[in-house]
């Protein structure tokens, strides 16, 4: 049985009392000779403890060690697991998955001993009131959905580095709207400004390389105003450096880990909206922020109050309606209606929608493209002419867009495999027409009903089993025949 340091401590208070190791060691609870030992040795169990510098069974890389040490002298960033592979296949596949982790062991300790230096970080302390820092985070990990259908925005993620407070804003991408929208939905939960904003070198707020030695990037002209309008000092992380914004990179982690609890609690990832995802994530912030108002409290009271309103969640242009039809906002391409060209139309450019609008009566509204989508040409805009001009098909710049579903690009396809290419066009064009004239909806089904009997979907056809409305039956209602005298006896009723 192996003796502790507690018991040996037993021992030396009961031999100061008595002066006899056999009273002592049997109060102590250990054997004569082994307190003699202690006794004579004056140290504690833990305090004789020898670190072992000898191996008790024989290395398995000792051989081939070398070979990988000057792998790892050559190239120190490499990774066990993939020196570990590439030794056995160096070598015939001596080596087993079940020794990788003593391979690991190795490599390690021979970074702590032979490797490169390693970055230090440098703790900082936060002053109260001074820095918000921003970031955005996907949400996709989460596994939302509404009604079943993936919901994949981001979040424009807030957090004051000293309290550790935290707001975000649901967005479709790492735009300027999307940051704006963010930043600004923090500071009107705050009701106070703090004095620095930082944010890494995200595009929504620096764009081009600046002049100086370390290349840091210049801020956006948009984004500079949006700080002097709030009175910030605008700040930025160095480039590929992203631990120096770790605050809010770390809280971006908590956060996520703690939706996905609530999400446990809640039962279900599957909302009805948008919107009811948004509340939730607010539930969460505001649950989360209850544990920090004492450090809050110590920022908010040296933050300056928000008395500038804030600014409109819209970037608002005015562009030419060109030829085409199409209007260009933010390097990208939405279509109108031919009537509008040769106008000059305002654009107010939400981050989720575009709004068009002539002498101030609103044209059209249509979902914002983001991502690698640059254009969206819809077909009710512009059918009418392409009918007239049914040539200008075949070689449209935009013609993808005018297949609202696969329905409809495979009905083309079938017109296409039994129509000359200018008849099977024209043919197109005219379902596309009824599509823009009725409901897109209907014509689909009539050509899912077509494909169905294995009919090549002509105009003929399409007509031929177009659903008939059924006529409406009007009920005859008799004639309204008005007695004065009724009203009469209403009259005497009321009291004078």
């Amino acid at each position: 049985m192996r003796v502790t340091d507690r018991q040996v401590r037993k021992l030396f208070m009961e031999y100061q009392k008595s002066g006899k190791i056999q009273m002592a060691a049997l109060k102590a609870g250990m054997n004569r000779d082994t307190a003699s030992a202690y006794i004579g040795s004056g140290r504690l169990p833990s305090e004789q403890v020898v670190a072992r510098d000898w191996r008790t069974r024989q290395d398995p890389f000792e051989a081939h060690w070398a070979e990988a040490e000057a792998m790892l002298r050559e190239a120190p960033e490499l990774e066990a697991k993939a020196l570990f592979e590439w030794l056995g296949e160096q070598h015939g596949g001596q080596y087993d998955e079940g020794q990788l982790r003593t391979f690991q062991r190795h490599v390690r300790r021979w970074r702590a001993l032979s490797g490169p230096e390693k970055e230090v970080y440098f703790p900082q302390d936060h002053r109260p009131g001074v820095r918000l820092s921003t970031d955005f985070t996907c949400l996709k990990s989460l596994g939302l959905t509404i009604h079943g259908e993936a919901f994949e925005q981001m979040l424009c993620h807030s957090v004051l580095t000293y309290s550790n407070w935290q707001w975000g804003a649901l967005c479709l991408s790492e735009s300027f709207l999307s940051l704006r929208k963010g930043f600004q939905a923090a500071l009107a939960r705050l009701d106070r400004v703090p004095a620095e904003h930082w944010t890494d070198n995200t595009t929504a707020a620096t764009h081009k390389l600046g002049g100086d030695a370390q290349g840091h990037r210049g801020f956006n002209g948009s984004y500079v105003k949006l700080m002097e309008h709030f009175g910030l000092e605008p700040h930025t992380i160095n480039r590929e450096e992203p631990h120096e914004n770790g605050d809010v990179e770390s809280a971006n982690g908590a956060l996520k880990r703690r939706l996905k609890q609530h999400l446990l609690l809640r039962g279900n990832r599957d909302f009805d909206d948008a919107d009811a995802i948004r509340r939730f994530i607010e539930e969460v912030f505001t649950k989360a922020n209850r544990g920090r108002q004492k450090r809050l409290a110590e920022e908010l009271a040296v933050m300056r109050p928000l008395r500038v309103a804030l600014l409109p969640e819209y970037v608002e242009e005015d562009v030419p309606v060109s030829r085409w039809s199409t209007v260009q906002s933010d390097r990208r391409t939405y279509s109108v209606p031919s009537r509008l060209i040769g106008e000059t139309v305002r654009i107010l450019r939400h981050e989720e929608r575009v709004e068009v609008y002539l002498a101030g009566v609103r044209q059209l509204d249509m979902p914002r493209l983001t991502g690698e989508k640059t254009h969206s040409i819809n077909y009710r805009d512009i059918i009418e002419w392409l009918l007239r001009k049914p040539g200008a098909f075949a070689q449209y710049r935009f013609r993808a867009d005018l297949f609202p579903s696969l329905v409809f690009r495979r009905a083309y396809d079938r017109l296409c495999q039994d129509c000359a290419p200018r008849r099977a066009d024209l043919e197109y064009l005219r379902i596309l027409r009824q599509a823009a004239r009725t409901m897109e909806c209907e014509v689909e089904r009539v050509l899912v009903d077509l494909a169905q009997r294995d009919l090549t979907p002509r105009w003929s056809l399409v007509q031929e089993f177009w659903p008939t409305a059924l006529p409406v039956a009007v009920p005859d209602l008799l004639p309204l025949n008005v007695e004065l005298a009724d009203y009469d006896a209403l009259l005497a009723e009321v009291p004078a």
